[in-house]
């Protein structure tokens, strides 16, 4: 397909059309441990000429090198990923190059892993669901120097922020729970007692929005507020 002009030319994006200003095309970094998503990425940017992929890596070190030498406008980076997570590289990248402008990557709405990269820098915020329809506005408005969080996405990160807000002990009930122990078990193990567990239990429910234990912990890993690995 051919590429939109980048010179007085309207372009169609998701949430509408756009006059394309760059004169020259904002060079954008894709950093997933998926090909797939790097591949689809790369193929909706193909058919804006104002937008170049300049470099695509499948974990955080590798994105830490690449950034280095490619210096790219936007990055677009994953915050699960093997050997080097997204929030450590987006960390370690805007310690060395705070100018960076960085969207965060991720499956889940309200996941603590992209609040943590939100935290540490990240200026944006993608659900891989949604990158046909605002993949292009995340970028444009990144390179204009803007922040780009979805009203939708802002209202769901605002109604879970409190699950960061789990205590020591409860993070440690979790663990527990996660790792199949009973409340008697983890009574035990943390040298409390099962009416403590309880009580822990029925916090982190709430603060979660969890049905049961099980459910709590299918949350739990699935935004990042404990990891098993």
């Amino acid at each position: 397909m051919k590429k939109q002009s980048m010179t007085n030319t309207t372009v169609q994006s998701g949430q509408g059309k756009h006059m394309v200003d760059h004169q020259e095309p904002i060079s954008v970094l894709v950093v997933d441990d998926h090909s797939l998503i790097r591949e689809g990425i790369a193929a909706v940017v193909d058919n804006y000429e104002d937008i170049s992929v300049v470099g695509e890596a499948s974990n955080g070190l590798e994105a830490i090198r690449l950034y280095r030498t490619t210096q790219p406008d936007v990055t677009l980076m994953d915050v699960q990923m093997p050997e080097f997570n997204g929030i450590c590289a987006i960390s370690a990248i805007m310690s060395e190059f705070p100018q960076a402008c960085i969207a965060v990557l991720t499956t889940y709405r309200g996941d603590v892993r992209a609040l943590k990269a939100i935290k540490a820098g990240a200026r944006g915020y993608l659900l891989k669901s949604m990158l046909r329809r605002e993949l292009i506005d995340t970028i444009r408005a990144l390179a204009a120097g803007k922040r780009r969080f979805p009203p939708e996405i802002a209202e769901e990160l605002a109604a879970h922020i409190d699950q960061e807000g789990l205590t020591g002990r409860e993070l440690e009930v979790l663990q527990c729970v996660a790792r199949g122990l009973s409340n008697k078990e983890t009574a035990v193990a943390l040298a409390i007692g099962e009416e403590t567990v309880k009580g822990h239990l029925r916090n982190i429910m709430d603060k979660l929005g969890a049905n049961n234990r099980t459910h709590a912990v299918t949350i739990s890993i699935q935004r990042g507020i404990i990891d098993l690995a």
